[in-house]
């Protein structure tokens, strides 16, 4: 039976399936403009081989890191990493892995948004702290984008070639989610050099003895800027300072705490000072104030990558779940249960467990089928030019709306089902042996980190759908409208697609209400707004596994045979399940949005 030891199970085949069969980006994408260079061998190539790391290389680090987890030295003020974690990371970096996530013109692979995204599951599955120790990469890509030549010139060649560390470093103890309320402080000191002053809290992978050095994007208030999120600028702030000859320096950048925490204690959380000490000096980058602005493209990487961990950590959950319901013998099958010389069965012909199995299988596949459509449309921004073109502004916003379902939605549900993942090993999936108390640990902070779930339906509601008077949201199910006005999967598919139809009308009246109910008070916003974000991500889901039975189908039709049949006849029954099982709750959703009262926001506090 599947154990914590050698946990890593391949989502290879679901990949695939999304990129080279559902959103066919080897036609949409490969061979043009920046991914000019990408075939649809090489991607597969990639991707076989990730998945091969992940399991011999990637996935044994994983227990290690929880149960002898980072250390951190009060006196020194470091932080020392397991050598499991030292020797997963060591091996991320021999294979060069990082260059998924970096453009042509840096070394990188030439991958669109769908290649990394999607390969990104597979270490991230194995062990997400691997990956996110990795995250200099994409650091340096900032770097390029947004540096001065003489910031670029400085930096990027020793943080590619010595393969530095990442943080993003926001947040502080006194502001929590309220980055506007921050009390860091920059002052120029002489040329384009500003000193960094103050205390950040929660910064990811902040210290580490595994890395050269460390490039810190902090967010700082200038002196005499105004209050709010529009006074913060972004400072590059390596650990140690980098001098123009090319030598090292400290730079006054410390960890004076490491977080003790539920999960997820591969990663360290830090708790950093800047400037204590002596002066710690950064960039401005770009030479521009416009600090928030240029964070939330990192933010919106991160919340990708964070909805991206949860989809990976569920599916592994399932695959767990399923090995275990296939081999475990317990009980008589149900129609025999009166019958004393039954015999004993495998878990999985008892129907409450195949239950849970197909509730984790349809979200999981649905959750990656969202991940991948959201990276698919990066693709095509990218193809026409990147987020500040003109030509991209409508696909641009598209992927704006999608990302808070993305990360809202999965990390929400992801949690939810991994529970089910636990019951279905019943006392056994508690117990340490197995990996799935540990994912479910792991997991849990990601409806928190990276803006919470209901700052994510806020965004979605307030940023995303009113900022174009709903044009964005309106397109989307359109989208929709149209697979059903096509018949897509014929026949075969039409009680489907009657159901996917029903739940698309129940989604337009549910923002039809909250509409209405705004005008009364915007409370009702925060009071339906996670139940909101879930219904448009269902209908979504819901929209994508149809659409993915209508290619099964037609393979079914078509002749497959053995495994690739079973893959198929499983991707029909997790749209029809989807459908029959998640879909009918919009209408609850729906009744609940026209019935929403103010009653909560009147309770005297006394009365919680």
């Amino acid at each position: 039976m599947s154990s914590s030891a050698n946990h890593y199970r391949s989502p290879l085949r679901d990949i695939e399936f999304n990129l080279f069969e559902a959103l066919r980006v080897q036609d949409s994408a490969f061979g043009q403009g920046p991914f000019e260079g990408m075939t649809e061998e090489i991607a597969r190539d990639a991707l076989v081989a990730l998945d091969r790391v992940s399991a011999q290389k990637f996935g044994a680090s994983l227990v290690p890191g929880d149960r002898e987890p980072p250390t951190y030295d009060p006196e020194t003020q470091q932080v020392t990493l397991p050598q499991a974690l030292k020797d997963a990371i060591d091996a991320y970096h021999e294979g060069g892995w990082e260059a998924l996530a970096l453009p042509e013109a840096l070394g990188g692979f030439g991958a669109t948004p769908s290649l990394h995204w999607g390969a990104f599951e597979m270490p991230t599955a194995a062990n997400p702290a691997v990956p996110f120790y990795a995250f200099g990469a994409f650091i340096a890509s900032v770097v390029y984008r947004l540096g001065t030549p003489e910031q670029r010139s400085r930096f990027l060649p020793r943080m590619l070639d010595e393969h530095w560390g990442g943080a993003m470093v926001l947040t502080e103890p006194n502001a929590g989610s309220d980055v506007g309320a921050a009390r860091a402080k920059a002052r120029p000191i002489g040329g384009d050099i500003w000193a960094i002053e103050g205390i950040k809290r929660y910064i990811t992978n902040g210290e580490y003895d595994h890395a050269k050095n460390i490039m810190h994007l902090v967010l700082a208030r200038p002196e005499g800027a105004k209050p709010g999120t529009k006074g913060l600028s972004m400072f590059f702030v390596p650990k140690l300072w980098i001098d123009e000859d090319g030598r090292t320096h400290d730079n006054f950048v410390r960890c004076i705490g490491l977080e003790k925490k539920m999960g997820l204690k591969g990663s360290v959380t830090c708790e950093m000072s800047y400037g204590e000490g002596g002066v710690t000096r950064g960039f401005l980058a770009g030479e521009v104030h416009d600090g928030i602005r240029q964070m939330f493209h990192v933010i919106e990487h991160a919340r990708m990558g964070v909805g991206c961990k949860s989809m990976a950590q569920l599916s592994q959950g399932y695959q767990h779940a399923l090995a275990y319901a296939k081999e475990r013998v317990q009980g008589a099958d149900l129609m025999r249960a009166t019958d004393k010389t039954a015999p004993r069965v495998e878990i999985i012909r008892h129907p409450d467990v195949r239950r849970m199995l197909m509730a984790q299988k349809a979200h999981s596949e649905g959750m990656r089928a969202l991940c991948l459509f959201t990276a698919s449309i990066q693709d095509q921004v990218a193809l026409l030019g990147g987020h500040a073109d003109p030509k991209a502004k409508a696909l641009d916003r598209l992927n704006d709306l999608l990302l808070p379902l993305v990360k809202g939605y999965n990390s929400e549900k992801a949690y939810e089902l991994l529970s089910l993942s636990l019951q279905c090993y019943g006392g056994a999936g508690y117990m340490q042996d197995y990996p799935i108390e540990q994912y479910i640990r792991d997991q849990r902070i990601d409806a928190v980190y990276e803006g919470t779930t209901h700052i994510q339906s806020l965004d979605l509601l307030f940023r995303k759908v009113a900022r174009d008077g709903g044009e964005t949201l309106r397109g989307l199910l359109g989208r929709v409208e149209q697979s059903l006005k096509d018949a897509e999967g014929g026949e075969a598919l039409a009680d489907v697609r009657a159901r996917l139809a029903r739940g698309l009308a129940d989604v337009q009246g549910i923002f039809m209400a909250l509409m209405g109910k705004m005008g009364e008070s915007l409370y009702h916003v925060g009071l339906q707004g996670n139940r909101v974000l879930a219904a448009l991500a269902e209908i979504v889901i819901g929209w994508l596994l149809v659409r993915h039975a209508a290619i099964a189908q037609a393979k079914l039709d078509d002749g497959a045979k053995g495994s690739e049949a079973d893959f198929y006849r499983g991707k029909v029954a997790s749209a029809r399940w989807f459908c029959r099982n998640v879909l009918p709750g919009l209408t609850l959703t729906r009744k609940l949005v026209e019935d929403s009262a103010l009653d909560l926001m009147e309770l005297p506090d006394g009365a919680f």
